[in-house]
């Protein structure tokens, strides 16, 4: 895998997590919004320890990339994953 694709990767998932949790917030899911909420900060302390100068070409870009992936991924995902579930 591709340094570029491992910040999308860690863009994405943090960003995922975070529109995932908003929705559980927002319809009182509180065991869902408590595992996300421990996901969230999981993620982002391993993000916080990585070095924000990196000499990936436009990381920033990459991270941006994911990050907009993973809204839009927890927003359309979660309430189908709950539609699923039943």
């Amino acid at each position: 895998m591709t340094d570029g694709l491992r910040i999308f990767g860690r863009g994405f998932l943090l960003v995922m997590l975070t529109a995932s949790n908003v929705w559980s917030v927002s319809h009182d899911r509180a065991f869902s919004a408590l595992i996300g909420g421990f996901l969230i900060s999981y993620v982002w302390w391993g993000n916080a320890h990585r070095s924000a100068h990196s000499d990936v070409t436009h990381a920033a870009a990459w991270y941006g990339a994911g990050a907009a992936c993973g809204t839009v991924t927890g927003m359309l995902g979660t309430p189908l994953l709950y539609r699923l579930l039943g």
